[in-house]
Order: structure tokens, then C-alpha cells, then sequence
């Protein structure tokens, strides 16, 4: 989910008819209002799946429209079973890791979290709106804004003295600005004359 950026139903709708391993492998989602988005695999996904889809007998053509990801009867997730498979494995990895797990984690903060990866990448914003199947780039935008308020927030957290609303202090130093003032004077002066 995090590599592709998939939405939930995205994933709970695939079919082992939707990836190719050819080069260069991609995965076709069927997204929101029925458009369809065709995403890169890494190298990794490529031999998890490839090892997936020969444990689960899903690599034989009859069983191409099966759901690639499913429950024990055979029968594609339910979004709940999908996030009960998430919090299983977010578990295994707080007990190896506890710091470096969240608190909260969803399936679609995968999703967020891929976009914040990409655009902190300096991936174009136009690619990453393509890449998440967004209609508008201004959806896409979300993100940029989000950093940007991610980063105010880590500062003022690295320097909790500091108060954006408070007036800097040369600002109340008269002797400073006066100083200032004949200084800028002086330089304005000399440029006239030479």
C-alpha cells in the first residue's frame, strides 16, 4: 500500500490480471470515479508478489479475475479485514521498534505518507498528482502545504523560545535603529558623490 499509494478499495479490487512484471512492471488500480491509474513497481514488490501469487496458486491464467488479496474462503477483503492485516503487522513492528512506529497509523496514511515522501524527494507535484489518480492538482497541493506547516511545527518544537507573534527585539532598540538610520545615511551619501 505505501509503495503504490494505493487507496484501500484500490487494493481490495485487484486482480492478478492487473500486474505485469514486465518491464517496466506496474500495477493498473481502478480508482475513484472509475479512472483507472497504472503505478510503477520497485523491485521488491515485484519478487513479493511474483512469490505471492505462486504460494496462493493465483499464478495460472484461470485465475486471473480472482481477488489478488483475500480472506481464507477465497473471497476479496473487506476494508476490515484490510486494516485488521495493517494493525496485525503495525503490532509486530512496535514490539521490534516501538519509537519508530507512530501511534496512529491507517491505511490511508500510507497513502499520505508516500505523498509527503515523494514531494520532500522534490518529485514534481504534477508526477505525484498522476501517481495518486488526484483529478486536480490543488488536491495534490495538500501535501505541499502540509510540509510546510509540518516544518513551522518541528522548529517550534526545536526552539519552543521563539514566538512568531512576538515583536523582534532590535525593533525596541532606539540606539540600535539611529545607528541604523546614519549608517544607510552615510552609504546614501557616498554613492552621490562618488
Amino acid at each position: 500500500m505505501y509503495d503504490t499509494a494505493a487507496r484501500v478499495q484500490e487494493i481490495i479490487d485487484l486482480t492478478p490480471s492487473m500486474l505485469r512484471f514486465d518491464k517496466p512492471a506496474t500495477i493498473k488500480f481502478h480508482g475513484k470515479g472509475r479512472k483507472d491509474r497504472i503505478v510503477p513497481m520497485l523491485d521488491g514488490q515485484i519478487r513479493n508478489l511474483q512469490l505471492y501469487l505462486k504460494e496462493n496458486k493465483l499464478d495460472e491464467p484461470s485465475s486471473n479475475e480472482f481477488p489478488l488479496f483475500h480472506n481464507y474462503r477465497g473471497e476479496k477483503l473487506t476494508r476490515a479485514g484490510v486494516n485488521f492485516i495493517l494493525k496485525k503487522y503495525i503490532r509486530m513492528a512496535r514490539a521490534k521498534a516501538e519509537t519508530l512506529i507512530p501511534e496512529r497509523i491507517s491505511c490511508h496514511s500510507l497513502r499520505h505518507s508516500k505523498a509527503m515522501h515523494l514531494f520532500q524527494a522534490g518529485v514534481n507535484i504534477v508526477y505525484i498528482r498522476d501517481f495518486l489518480g488526484h483529478t486536480y492538482i490543488s488536491t495534490t497541493e495538500i501535501y505541499a502545504r502540509a510540509d510546510s506547516k509540518q516544518k513551522r511545527e518541528a522548529l517550534e518544537k526545536a526552539y519552543p523560545n521563539i514566538n512568531p507573534n512576538e515583536e523582534p527585539t532590535w525593533k525596541k532598540d532606539n540606539d540600535l535603529k539611529a545607528t541604523l538610520r546614519k549608517v544607510g545615511r552615510n552609504e546614501l551619501s557616498l554613492t552621490f558623490e562618488n
